[in-house]
């Protein structure tokens, strides 16, 4: 089945995105062969993703979970049903309310491959419910100081193991077994 996992950027300080919501920050820092060849590993593992929908609930092209680059289906949170949205080949539909239905149909969607999880609220959902099983970071070597925090909030204690810990050019990349 599936592995379920967190996979985000965040800044030295945790947050994955500065106070108003935007990530130019994550761009400009030294970046090596093995530093993109580690990330395309990780995104060549993943088979779909589950994020939170937007207010508008629009796919937009700065909006797109990873650009829209993976081609995988997309399952967006939100609070009001919405039809399935299909553009440029991957289909987004929407869940309503039901973070454990998400999850279990991008597992089911994603043929063996991993489920990505997107932003701070899905995965301290994801996490408080037992459903992650991997996270993986990327630590850019900059301290916003503040931001919108991937884990802040999430209320409970979650005991992880180390599996892979890299540095390369500017960033780290951790990788920790979420331990049951």
């Amino acid at each position: 089945m599936a592995k379920v996992m967190i996979h985000a950027t965040v800044s030295l300080d945790g947050f994955m995105a500065d106070s108003e919501g935007g990530s130019d920050w994550m761009s400009g820092f030294p970046v090596a062969a093995e530093d993109r060849d580690l990330v395309a590993g990780v995104m060549a593992e993943v088979g779909a993703v589950v994020g939170g929908a937007n207010q508008a609930q629009t796919i937009e092209d700065d909006e797109m979970p990873y650009g829209g680059t993976l081609g995988v289906p997309v399952f967006l949170m939100t609070h009001r049903p919405h039809e399935p949205i299909e553009k440029d080949g991957v289909t987004y539909a929407f869940v309503v309310d039901d973070i454990e239905e998400a999850v279990g149909a991008a597992k089911r969607a994603a043929g063996g491959k991993s489920v990505s999880l997107l932003g701070g609220s899905i995965a301290r959902q994801c996490l408080t419910r037992g459903l992650v099983d991997e996270i993986q970071l990327h630590v850019v070597p900059i301290l916003l100081g503040e931001g919108i925090s991937l884990f802040a909030g999430l209320g409970r204690r979650v005991d992880v193991e180390r599996v892979e810990t890299v540095g390369f050019a500017g960033e780290a990349h951790l990788r920790y077994r979420v331990r049951s």
